[in-house]
């Protein structure tokens, strides 16, 4: 009877440890192997560029109280302002995380902060579009016109309760969200110059 309920008790501790972790361990050595800025994946080597054409895997909710999320936060930050190679948003596959995180400037707030959205996705795009010139730190020297809607609306994953927002975003911020979305579904810019949205 013992040996029965001990047996009983492994099976349901093993399925209840059953869960993918929040960061692999390849990625984790990655995030927490230096600190500052980290390398930014270019199209200019293969193996970088295949990576920036894989689709990104969602955050689970555990892995926002993870030190590698923090840390990962931090070192985007870092990256995105580095004064040699400034940007107005970074995603995680860019730094070599293939995660659905990203850091976008707002414009359109008071002292234009960064502002961190897990798992976001466009939920609606205006029918209102325009032309704007864009490039990428994961696409060096180049810029290019492409069609963007003026208007989206953004859903994610709030990483203090654990809920999906929604968030309306007008104009050049808006044009930044949807730039670094596409970046988790392996598209770049450059897939959109003369493809319209």
């Amino acid at each position: 009877m013992k040996t029965r309920c001990l047996s009983i008790l492994l099976v349901l501790f093993a399925g209840a440890c059953n869960y993918t972790v929040p960061f692999n361990a390849e990625e984790a050595a990655l995030i927490l192997q230096n600190s500052g800025i980290m390398r930014v994946y270019s199209v200019d080597g293969k193996s970088d560029s295949l990576f920036l054409r894989k689709k990104a895997a969602p955050l689970m909710n555990e892995a926002f109280e993870t030190k590698e999320y923090k840390v990962l936060k931090t070192r985007m930050l870092e990256t995105v302002n580095d004064t040699s190679n400034p940007g107005v948003g970074i995603a995680a596959p860019q730094v070599g995380i293939s995660r659905c995180l990203i850091a976008v400037q707002r414009f359109d707030k008071p002292g234009e902060p960064f502002e961190f959205y897990a798992n976001p996705q466009i939920v609606y795009y205006s029918e209102d579009q325009g032309m704007g010139m864009e490039g990428c730190l994961s696409i060096p020297d180049v810029r290019g016109e492409v069609i963007r809607s003026k208007e989206i609306i953004v859903s994610y994953t709030d990483e203090n309760t654990m809920k999906v927002k929604q968030d309306t975003v007008k104009g050049f911020t808006a044009v930044i969200f949807q730039h670094e979305t596409d970046h988790l579904n392996g598209i770049l810019f450059t897939d959109r110059i003369s493809a319209g949205r």
